[in-house]
């Protein structure tokens, strides 16, 4: 890892295994976890092939793989890679800085929720783009969600999409596809190869 991630120099300690217990506790409850794979299942053609970047604790792995896409998570944590193995079998799961991707393969869509791109290495968003970009088949996608009021701001993620190759497809304000307005906290932005 070149840099560490803000997920792992701006958090206390202890934070990854609260973010694990806080997901198993939604699950229990049976909270909706899979929104995000709605949507990118909605835009995928049948058993397509995923790249997770930033997968966390593998819940949108897990979806996406039960509704017969063939995943592969990556996450800079290995607690959270432990965490998406032992609640989530099924996708393949691995650690790794996304900044430095170098899977080898190609997907037809790849997936980067739950702030990801918040919590990358400072200076490293447009790289992160750029190697999962490098992952995604020449008329794929790649879908980013970020809160736009945390470290990132939609006009410096604009012009690291651009930096990257990418180009902006569609923007809205929610996972489920609410319209894209000025005043909206988060953003869900599906980009495509220019």
């Amino acid at each position: 890892m070149a840099k560490p991630t803000r997920w792992m120099s701006e958090t206390k300690e202890g934070h990854s295994q609260w973010y694990i217990e806080r997901f198993r506790q939604l699950a229990a409850e049976g909270a909706d976890l899979a929104g995000e794979a709605r949507l990118v299942d909605a835009m995928l053609p049948r058993d397509a092939r995923v790249l997770d970047a930033g997968c966390g604790t593998g819940r949108i792995a897990a979806a996406l793989h039960e509704r017969g896409h063939t995943v592969v998570g990556v996450d800079v944590d290995p607690a959270l890679i432990e965490a998406a193995r032992t609640d989530y079998p099924g996708p393949r799961y691995l650690v790794g800085d996304l900044s430095e991707l170098d899977l080898g393969e190609t997907f037809d869509a790849a997936v980067l929720a739950g702030n990801v791109m918040v919590f990358v290495a400072p200076g490293t968003e447009t790289d992160v783009l750029r190697r999962v970009g490098a992952h995604v088949v020449p008329d794929g996608f790649v879908v980013a969600g970020f809160h736009v009021n945390r470290n990132l701001a939609l006009a410096d993620f604009d012009r690291y999409v651009d930096d990257a190759g990418l180009r902006l497809e569609h923007r809205f304000a929610t996972w489920d596809l609410r319209a894209w307005h000025d005043d909206a906290d988060f953003a869900v932005s599906v980009l495509r190869h220019r």
